[in-house]
């Protein structure tokens, strides 16, 4: 079963031109640097050649885990709402703390900076969705049951 990956439209057009940079003009720049290092000779001793093929090794990761975000994404919109969803900045404070954190959640290819993300699958992610400022929920913590307290929810 797949991740629902929730991007922006813009996060979403970004991945999808990546995507298609790296399965066009990457794959025929790793071709070529893997040609010109085969012609150099021998293959067991040729840095170039280990170098090239390690490259390609990468990129077919990434063009993997493109394909699987933009294959499963869903688009979150914008705009206002009194609760959190996929794609809200939600400042919370946890149960004995007054400090307040602030985090985007969404996918981790929306990253902002100065914003950590959390996952809306994840046990504080699936917690926080549909939650309201001032409404506290408890999530299933490695160290037992944490309690949070939802302070401010921002489109």
């Amino acid at each position: 079963m797949s991740d629902t990956y929730h991007l922006s439209q813009a996060a979403y057009d970004r991945l999808k031109a990546e995507l298609d940079d790296l399965t066009t003009v990457g794959r025929i720049d790793i071709a070529r640097k893997i040609q010109s290092a085969r012609e150099l000779g021998d293959l067991k001793e040729n840095g170039d050649y280990h170098a090239a093929k390690e490259e390609q090794g990468k990129m077919e990761a990434r063009i993997r885990d493109l394909t699987a975000m933009v294959e499963n994404a869903e688009i979150v919109e914008g705009g206002d709402s009194d609760e959190v969803r996929p794609g809200s900045i939600v400042s919370i404070a946890y149960e004995g703390d007054d400090d307040t954190e602030r985090y985007l959640i969404g996918s981790i290819e929306e990253k902002q900076a100065g914003l950590d993300v959390i996952s809306p699958g994840s046990p504080l992610g699936q917690s926080l969705i549909g939650a309201k400022a001032g409404e506290v929920v408890d999530f299933e913590a490695p160290g037992g049951v944490l309690k949070v307290r939802v302070v401010e929810i921002e489109a």
